[in-house]
């Protein structure tokens, strides 16, 4: 029934049209159902919970029917027990009543019970059950037997010569009856009554015997059951596993698609998605390189004519108020200028995937060249730069070019932040029980606080206070070359550092050794 609305009620009502078209029931259901991969509302944190694990969900749904239909099985199982246990017995109870009727006989218009001896012997029952008999005659009167036993109801009397059963109670015992009725010729009168009982022990002693032999397999079976569901999901649930143990693994710079093909039917829509998805963001990745290769390129050029107009602007008469205005844009033209160089270095080092040509490089030779090429850079600072190394070669895989880069980055780095004076060590140590070389940059500078150490590693980092002029790229283009060789970058203190003042700072890339040795002329 319809309440009444008042005039109120659409006084208080927001303005807007009389009537609206409600959603669709499909709609609103999906509104309403939680989607549970949505990004989490942060002001709803009260009723935020963890969603149950896909193992446990599954494991639930398998087992709680189980647990639950496994008492309604022992329910069941008790009954067919009792059936099954009734059935012989009902047997041999529906011989004796047929033997008993057939023993009556009319004596002058009278039923009379004559029992031979064998029918004496089994209606005194045994040790085990109580048997009771009892006949009544066409008047109703007792015939034969024992006067208590429980009467059918009259409309429920079988046909002569069909024995029908039913429970009762005699003289405090629970009694199985088997009667039937008997017609005497000649006589006017209702048929006689055979009622033949027993006790149900031995029926009581099948039924638990039945019952043990279904049950106690069941404590058993349930406990190896669960055990094997277990298994058996745990299997099935493999391939995720191996999915997140391929992502987990996968180094963050991979954007290779999985496999689909060898992945389960369930979850071959969601790898593929996964995939599209990889594939889209290489392709955002390699568009966001490519657009700074391309700035890079572009600017190269106008910085260095910016550069060489500052540089002739100089040479000419100025006052000292332009000539400081002059030094400062070829200052900075510099400076934008390395950094153009270590944009272009940074995103050649991260696109591994480009086909970069691998081939023997001699690190020793190559480190000398990387010295001789900053050694003007360190004598204007008057700095000692020397270089550490074997006689014999040492032989990595790689790309020359890239490494060089590496290697002058780290030189580069030393030089800007080592004060004027200090000292600069290239050193190649070759390790070849661990099966690496080991190419080390020492200086005698302030050094790297070991909390700082992770950080300086990233892209345009710098550490507040430090002086220099350095971008912020150097270490970052170290680590990715290192890593595009299989090596790795760590950072120490300089443990030969004199001063107690500056601790030094010991940059140390370590490559695996060429597998094989290239033939020297």
């Amino acid at each position: 029934m319809a309440s009444p609305v008042s005039a109120n009620d659409g006084a208080e009502r927001a303005p807007g049209p009389a009537s609206a078209t409600p959603p669709p029931a499909g709609a609103a259901a999906e509104a309403g159902r939680p989607n549970p991969f949505a990004p989490p509302d942060e002001t709803d944190t009260a009723t935020t919970r963890r969603p149950r694990s896909l193992f446990g969900e599954i494991l639930d749904w398998m087992l709680a029917p189980l647990l639950l239909l496994w008492p309604m099985s022992i329910a069941v199982t008790y009954l067919v027990a009792k059936t099954i246990a009734n059935g012989p017995f009902d047997r041999g109870l529906e011989t004796d009543a047929y033997v008993l009727a057939r023993q009556i006989h009319p004596v002058n218009g009278v039923a009379t019970l004559t029992l031979p001896d064998a029918a004496r012997d089994f209606l005194s029952g045994d040790n085990v059950d109580k048997v009771f008999y009892q006949v009544l005659g066409t008047r109703g009167e007792l015939v034969a037997g024992v006067s208590d036993m429980p009467l059918p109801p009259e409309d429920d009397r079988p046909q002569p010569g069909l024995v029908e059963f039913r429970d009762a109670s005699l003289r405090g015992n629970d009694i199985r009856i088997a009667y039937t009725t008997v017609e005497l010729p000649g006589d006017g009168g209702q048929a006689a009554l055979v009622q033949v009982a027993e006790t149900f022990d031995k029926r009581s002693v099948l039924a638990n015997d039945i019952i043990k032999g279904v049950i106690l397999p069941q404590f058993v079976i349930l406990p190896l059951a669960i055990v094997l569901v277990w298994f058996g999901l745990s299997r099935g649930l493999a391939p995720l596993t191996a999915l997140q143990e391929n992502l987990r693994t996968r180094h963050p710079d991979d954007l290779s698609p999985l496999e689909a093909s060898s992945a389960p039917p369930e979850i071959e829509p969601l790898v593929t998605s996964f995939n599209e998805l990889l594939t889209r963001l290489a392709q955002n990745i390699d568009l966001q390189k490519r657009f700074i290769a391309d700035a890079a390129h572009q600017m190269k050029t106008p910085l260095a004519g910016l550069h060489m107009q500052a540089e002739l602007a100089l040479r000419e008469d100025a006052s000292p108020e332009v000539r400081r205005s002059l030094e400062q844009i070829a200052t900075g033209a510099d400076q934008a200028a390395r950094l153009v160089t270590q944009l272009l270095a940074l995103a050649r080092a991260e696109n591994r995937m480009s086909g970069q040509v691998f081939t023997h490089v001699e690190v020793a030779h190559l480190a000398r060249l990387a010295v001789r090429d900053w050694v003007r850079a360190a004598l204007a600072k008057q700095m000692d730069l020397g270089y550490e190394g074997p006689e014999e070669p040492v032989f990595v895989d790689g790309n020359p070019v890239m490494l060089r880069e590496m290697l002058s980055n780290i030189i580069d780095n030393a030089i800007r932040y080592t004060p004027a004076g200090g000292r600069i060590t290239v050193r190649v140590s070759p390790q070849r029980d661990a099966g690496q070389v080991h190419i080390e940059v020492e200086d005698t500078g302030p050094g790297i606080a070991p909390a700082e150490r992770p950080k300086v590693v990233e892209r345009f980092y710098r550490i507040l206070g430090r002086e220099g002029d350095g971008s912020g790229l150097g270490l970052a283009i170290v680590r990715e070359i290192a890593t595009m060789h299989g090596g790795t970058l760590t950072l120490d203190d300089h443990v030969y550092q004199p001063s107690l003042r500056l601790t030094g700072t010991l940059v140390r890339v370590s490559l695996p050794i060429s597998s094989s040795t290239p033939e020297l002329p």
